[in-house]
Formats: C-alpha cells, structure tokens, sequence
C-alpha cells in the first residue's frame, strides 16, 4: 500500500517496492539502482548470488505498470560501476527497454555514474547533472541543504532498525524526510547495503515491509 505524503500542496506516493510516484505527473523517481553491481564483484572474485539484476528488473516493471507511470527518473547511481558495461544485467535491461518504447528515461548524475560512464545510448536515457527538475520536484543525487525547495534525493541508501520483544531485530527500507524539507529516498537495488537513519528533530521517517509503507511515530 503507498503512502500519500502531502508535502506543500503537492501529493508524492512512496510507494513499498522503494520508489516514490508524483501522480499529477505521471513520474515515478528510483535511487541507486546499482544495476551489474552483483556482475562487477563477480568480475572482481567475490563470490555473491546471481540474479539481483533480474529481480530488481521484475519489481521495477511490475511498478511502472502498476502506476501506469509515464517516466522513470533514476536519481544516480543507475550503473554501479565500468564494469556494468555490456554486462548481462545492462542487456537485460535493454530488452527490457525496448519493450516500454513509450517509457520516458531520465539520469542525473551519481558518483557510480562519473565512474561508471553514461548508459548506451540505444536505452534512450536522457542524461544530465543534478539537480534535475521534474513539476515542482528538485532531484539530486547527493541530498542538499534544507531549504531549497521540494528536494527529493538518494545516495545515503537510508534504513532504520526496529527492536522488539525478546531482543528481536529488524532492518528496514526507510523514507527519510529530513527536516521535512528534503527527501532521501530507499535505494531500490537489492545489493546494495544501507546506512541507519539517525533522526533529528522535525525530522520524519517512512519504513517499507515491501507490501506497505509506514510512517514511524
């Protein structure tokens, strides 16, 4: 279930599959998808599972269909690193292109993607730096400083760490809605790790359990 965040007059789902949808627009806005990120430590010798790609792939267009969202914008970090280039990953999402021809792609800029080298231009992405505009949204890869406008951002890969009874733990995806003026979105990529959010005051923090998304009191 998506939570309708009301944010200056203007409506933004975060949506459970790690996302968040501006319905007025029709735009869905994806952090650090990393894609080849499993590939690149492969390549490297590190023995991690297959298929991370795949299923990140799966869950991105089950989303855009979902929403019947009219574009994508990847807030940094689409590529995780040279090594993605030409990868099995990188093909499967060009097929997986050429089946949207009508999906608007767009890129700025993350510090994976300076080092990664812009996607193949045969994807149709349109790329450019941060900020990016989207309506009345400012996108950034690195979060900015309060205070400049509806700023939504990734990069941090924000999580929280809930307790329960009997010493049980678990770590969650989370929105974090720094000072209510800047939002950190989730990384969408399975393999990606994550950072703890450490709430401050008038801080707001949003967890996602892959079916809902709560707000944390």
């Amino acid at each position: 279930m998506d939570h309708a965040l009301t944010w200056a007059g203007q409506t933004l789902w975060l949506c459970p599959e790690k996302a968040a949808f501006w319905p007025d627009g029709r735009v869905l806005f994806v952090a650090d998808f990393h894609l080849g990120k499993a590939h690149s430590f492969r390549r490297l010798g590190v023995p991690v599972p297959a298929g991370t790609s795949a299923a990140n792939l799966q869950r991105l267009g089950l989303l855009v269909d979902r929403l019947a969202a009219r574009e994508v914008v990847f807030l940094g970090d689409f590529l995780h690193s040279a090594r993605a280039q030409g990868s099995p990953a990188l093909d499967a999402f060009a097929q997986w292109r050429a089946t949207r021809a009508d999906l608007g792609l767009a890129l700025l800029r993350g510090n994976h993607d300076r080092h990664a080298g812009d996607p193949p231009a045969v994807l149709g992405m349109v790329v450019g730096p941060e900020p990016m505009q989207r309506g009345p949204w400012a996108l950034y890869h690195h979060p900015p400083a309060v205070g400049e406008g509806l700023a939504i951002a990734g990069h941090l890969h924000p999580a929280v760490r809930l307790g329960g009874r009997g010493g049980d733990r678990l770590t969650l995806p989370a929105f974090h809605w720094r000072h209510r003026q800047v939002l950190v979105l989730p990384a969408f990529g399975e393999f990606t790790g994550h950072a703890s959010v450490v709430r401050q005051p008038g801080d707001a923090c949003f967890v996602s359990d892959g079916e809902r998304v709560v707000a944390l009191p």
